[in-house]
């Protein structure tokens, strides 16, 4: 005959059950911690890989040097520097061979133009103004290591006038950017080309 205090008490099979499935659940948690603590520094690495991406695609559209707007006080594009060699530029027309001789196509330098005082690279961003840089720091320094922050990642910048090929070309800059963590051990290396081809100028319609 059962009685209602019988309802109380476990078996021996219902104890062991329950000790089994605690004794799983203290053994993964530490396993599941180390899993995301590790999953969040992945997503930080990829971050800094996008950062530095973002970074190398940006310096497609800065100037070729400082010198590539000597002329703004004419315009604000950027001009083609001649540097002579092989294709110089025509003096009188400011064009090289293979330019078009019509409005708002590229054109070289015009040395007969005067920069403007204060005319700096903090005005017109060029291939110079790349330097290497913190992309995440150490956040466990201001107690944050809980947070997956567990190391620094920098960009290495290297510039230098060498074209796809591996050959030296003064009309073309490599631009390499090396991602290393805290222990300077190489993440990713992006690489990409910027030509001294100056800009167009926009052609505006009127109706």
């Amino acid at each position: 005959m059962k009685t209602s205090f019988s309802r109380f008490a476990f078996t021996m099979i219902e104890l062991i059950f329950a000790i089994v499935v605690m004794s799983i659940a203290v053994m993964t948690l530490p396993m599941m911690t180390q899993i995301t603590s590790k999953g969040i520094e992945d997503n930080i690495v990829q971050e800094a890989i996008f950062a530095a991406s973002a970074e190398l695609m940006g310096a497609t559209s800065y100037y070729w040097d400082l010198n590539s707007m000597y002329d703004n006080s004419v315009s604000r594009l950027e001009r083609v520097i001649d540097i002579g060699g092989a294709s110089p530029c025509d003096a009188d027309r400011r064009l090289r061979p293979g330019h078009v001789n019509q409005p708002y196509h590229r054109r070289c330098l015009d040395s007969s133009a005067i920069t403007p005082a204060g005319t700096s690279s903090t005005i017109f961003p060029n291939l110079n103004n790349l330097v290497d840089r913190v992309l995440f720091e150490n956040e466990a320094t201001e107690g944050l290591r809980d947070a997956g922050y567990k190391g620094s990642y920098n960009t290495i910048v290297n510039i230098s006038n060498i074209n796809e090929t591996g050959a030296a070309d003064n009309d073309v800059k490599k631009i390499t950017i090396t991602v290393t963590d805290s222990e300077d051990v190489n993440i990713t290396v992006l690489s990409t080309y910027s030509a001294n081809i100056g800009e167009i100028d926009y052609y505006k319609r009127r109706f």
